[in-house]
């Protein structure tokens, strides 16, 4: 048994780890895993998923990093057939050289295509191409049976709906094909423009819409319902032969006793950050790699939230409400001074995803990590879901670790659909806090 965390880390619980490290096998090392000790599973990539998605406490996890090879990349045509443990960054150090790009792409580029896959990720760019499943040609699922089953939109589309945001319950991914998307370079012509409130951002939200591909905001979330911030934009653009910048990857060495994220050091953070960017509003050029994703220089950042974890809490909630509910959950944020600088709200356009529990709909999502402080962020949690609830949105599978049931299956009403999909040798811990199985 190895002790598992998820991104959260919330917990470190043991596991049987089976490695699968080429499609060959798999079939054989899954039916043996199956009749041992911990005949339940489930997929585990990279742990980028920040709950209980990916965890499976002392049962097995099938390790899919292994599966890391790219198979064939049709450089005219753009498409690339890879397996499942293939890391969103080698795909674009291997793509983007060429003119190609992930048309898709989630804050990291550290998780791998079957997360990517499970989770029906999205990215900053969800009103103009979706979510990533518009993008997957095909797939190949291993069920634990040992059954192989190749799927797409026009091949066996019921498997690949469930598949798709499935969260690992239908098998194993073990080869996807994606297209790929044609792009000038690597670098994008981006804007920063500040925010005083709500209404400032659908504003901006609804303006750009038109014009920018890229659209996402930080936003203060101890500023209160008001919900000041900076509002970021960007487009794809030709600039020749410019190089890529020098960055200095940094690493949070080790885990604080404490949450370096607490009630001292959130506000002036904030303060600085919000103060700090407005000088810098204005059109810039700026490489994918810091605008798709800021973290990734700081390896191991969710150490900074000490040896408790953390949680994410994501919802999406429609339109129509969404200035009123956002406003609400702001500022049940506010009064209880939790929260952290990562916080972040973006629109997804009005694409529904293929997927039978995808999580994005028509809508506008907020976004923001919590240092976990027990009951006193359950409590929190707890209102929050109330105006998620009353406003008919839902909390995103990839980051949560505590949803009630009820709000679960009021937000995913293709659930019953999805169950009879369901590979009954997979479980996991959001499995059977959910759905029972």
């Amino acid at each position: 048994m190895k002790a598992l965390s998820s991104w959260g880390r919330l917990s470190a619980s043991p596991h049987q780890v089976v490695p699968i490290i080429d499609p060959a096998s798999a079939p054989r090392l899954v039916l043996v895993a199956a009749s041992g000790a911990a005949p339940t599973g489930i997929p585990f990539g990279m742990g980028r998923s920040y709950g209980d998605a990916c965890l499976n406490r002392e049962g097995t996890v099938w390790a899919t990093s292994g599966l890391d090879h790219a198979i064939s990349f049709d450089r005219q045509a753009g498409r690339l057939v890879c397996e499942a443990g293939v890391l969103l960054r080698d795909i674009q150090r291997l793509a983007v050289p060429t003119g190609w790009m992930l048309p898709v792409t989630p804050g990291t580029q550290m998780a791998t295509v079957g997360g990517a896959i499970a989770n029906d990720v999205h990215g900053k760019n969800h009103h103009v191409m979706g979510s990533i499943g518009e993008h997957v040609v095909r797939l190949t699922l291993l069920r634990t049976d040992g059954q192989i089953i190749e799927c797409g939109p026009d091949l066996e589309p019921e498997w690949f709906a469930a598949t798709l945001g499935g969260i690992g319950l239908t098998g194993i991914v073990l080869e996807a094909e994606l297209q790929l998307r044609k792009v000038p370079g690597s670098w994008l012509e981006t804007e920063t423009i500040p925010y005083r409130n709500i209404g400032e951002f659908f504003a901006l939200a609804t303006e750009s819409e038109a014009d920018w591909e890229y659209t996402v905001s930080w936003i203060d979330c101890l500023a209160g319902s008001g919900g000041r911030g900076l509002f970021m934009r960007g487009n794809h653009c030709e600039t020749g032969l410019r190089p890529e910048p020098v960055g200095r990857s940094l690493t949070m060495p080790l885990v604080p006793p404490i949450s370096l994220v607490n009630g001292l050091s959130l506000r002036p953070f904030n303060e600085a950050y919000f103060y700090l960017n407005k000088r810098k509003t204005g059109r810039t050029l700026t490489h994918y790699k810091p605008f798709f994703y800021p973290l990734d220089n700081l390896q191991h950042w969710n150490r900074m939230y000490g040896p408790r974890g953390f949680y994410q809490y994501q919802s999406v909630v429609p339109f129509e409400v969404g200035a009123d509910a956002t406003a609400q959950m702001l500022a049940e944020i506010g009064r209880s001074g939790q929260g952290s600088f990562l916080a972040v709200l973006k629109t997804f356009g009005s694409q529904l995803s293929k997927g039978m529990l995808s999580f994005p709909q028509p809508g506008v999502t907020l976004a923001l990590d919590f240092p976990n402080k027990g009951a006193s962020t359950l409590a929190l949690f707890d209102r929050l879901d109330a105006i998620v609830r009353e406003a008919k949105g839902r909390i995103y599978l990839g980051k949560d670790a505590r949803m009630p049931r009820d709000l679960f299956e009021a937000g995913y009403p293709r659930l019953p659909e999805f169950l009879k999909y369901h590979d009954p040798g997979m479980s996991s811990e959001m499995s059977r806090r959910l759905m029972g199985i």
